[in-house]
């Protein structure tokens, strides 16, 4: 059951950041340098973050392989 919700948690995640950076992608265009720059900072914490968890699940992975 744990292995269920943490993979639904990731793929939750990956696509909360999928799109956050669909966000940006799409609105380069038409949106003031300010507005950049927080989208910006919102889709790097969000990959940080994205990253992180993936990490510790793939340590959580190997870990329960051995």
């Amino acid at each position: 059951m744990a292995h269920d919700s943490n993979a639904e948690h990731l793929r939750a995640e990956l696509k909360s950041l999928a799109d956050t950076l669909e966000e940006v992608l799409n609105s380069s265009t038409d949106k003031p340098k300010a507005e950049l720059d927080k989208l910006r900072s919102k889709a790097e914490g969000a990959l940080k973050e994205t990253r992180a968890r993936l990490s510790d699940a793939g340590d959580k992975l190997a870990h329960q392989t051995k």
